[in-house]
C-alpha cells in the first residue's frame, strides 16, 4: 500500500488517523526484529525484494513470506531448499517452488512479459543456474528464450542458433569447464553478452575459478561477467538492460 492509498483510506473514514500513522512508519521497511523488509526497493531501483533463503530457518523464513502474503505483495527468493518449500506450502498454499532453480516465490498471475532476453548454456548441467537467471527475468517481466546445451564441444549447435539469439536484447551466457562460450557468442552477435561461470567441471577447474578467469581474460568486446554460479545476478542486470532496449 502506497502514501495515497493511506491517506484516501483517512478521507474515506476507512481507517482512523492512528492507524494511519503506524502504516507510514512502515512504509519504508517492515522491522521483524530477526529482519528488516524493504518496501521501498521497487521505488528506488524498479525491483522489488529479494530474499536469499540458504541457510534461513523455516520459522523465519516463513514469516517473511507471510508477511509479503498479507500485504497481497509478490516476492522472489532463491536458493530456496525442498524442505523450506514444503514448511512453507503448508501455510500459504500460493507459494511456487522450482526444484532446479531453487527459486520460491508468491507472483501474481496474468504478468506481462516484454522484450526478449536469450539464455544459453554450455551444457545441461549448467541448466540449474541458467534457470535461476531466466526465471529471475521472467519474474521481473522479461520475456526469455532458452538455448541450451550449445557448448564450444559441439559448436554446430551454436551455429544453428545465433540468428534466433541475436534477436534478444541481451544474451546470458552460462558455462563451466574453460568457460568459452560467452567470448565466442561475443564475437558472432551484436547485443551485449552478460558471461555467468559455474563451478561445474574436473579438478583442474577450482570450482568456476578457471571459467571465471576465461570469461573475465576474453579478447571479445561486450561481455559483463558476474560472479561464479550468479544466475540471480545474470537475470537481475539482463532485466535492467531489457527494459532499457524496450524504452527506446
Amino acid at each position: 500500500m502506497n502514501i495515497n492509498q493511506i491517506l484516501e483510506q483517512v478521507k474515506q473514514g476507512d481507517i482512523s488517523i492512528n492507524e494511519a500513522e503506524q502504516r507510514l512508519k512502515e512504509l519504508p521497511y517492515k522491522d521483524m526484529g530477526f529482519a528488516r523488509i524493504d518496501h521501498h526497493r521497487k521505488l528506488r531501483s524498479g525491483f522489488g525484494e529479494v530474499i536469499f533463503c540458504q541457510s534461513k530457518t523455516n520459522d523465519h523464513l516463513l514469516k517473511i513470506y507471510q508477511h509479503f502474503a498479507d500485504e497481497n505483495l509478490e516476492v522472489l527468493g532463491t536458493r530456496a531448499s525442498a524442505d523450506q518449500y514444503n514448511y512453507i506450502s503448508a501455510q500459504i498454499s500460493e507459494i511456487e517452488y522450482d526444484p532446479i532453480s531453487r527459486i520460491l516465490k508468491l507472483e501474481k498471475a496474468n504478468k506481462n512479459h516484454t522484450g526478449l532476453i536469450a539464455v544459453c548454456t554450455g551444457g545441461t548441467t549448467d541448466i540449474p543456474v541458467a534457470e535461476e537467471a531466466a526465471q529471475v527475468a521472467e519474474f521481473f517481466g522479461s520475456q526469455v528464450l532458452r538455448i541450451y546445451d550449445v557448448g564450444v564441444a559441439g559448436i554446430h549447435r551454436l551455429f544453428s542458433k545465433i540468428e534466433e539469439i541475436n534477436k534478444a536484447n541481451c544474451i546470458i551466457a552460462v558455462a563451466g569447464m574453460e568457460g568459452a562460450l560467452p567470448g565466442v557468442l561475443a564475437g558472432m552477435v551484436d547485443k551485449p553478452v552478460i558471461a555467468v561461470p559455474t563451478s561445474i567441471g574436473y579438478g583442474a577447474c577450482f570450482n568456476g575459478i578457471s571459467a571465471l578467469l576465461t570469461m573475465l581474460n576474453s579478447c571479445a568486446e561486450g561481455i559483463s561477467v558476474v560472479n561464479i554460479d550468479n544466475g540471480f545476478g545474470a537475470g537481475y542486470l539482463a532485466t535492467q538492460i531489457n527494459r532499457l532496449a524496450t524504452k527506446i
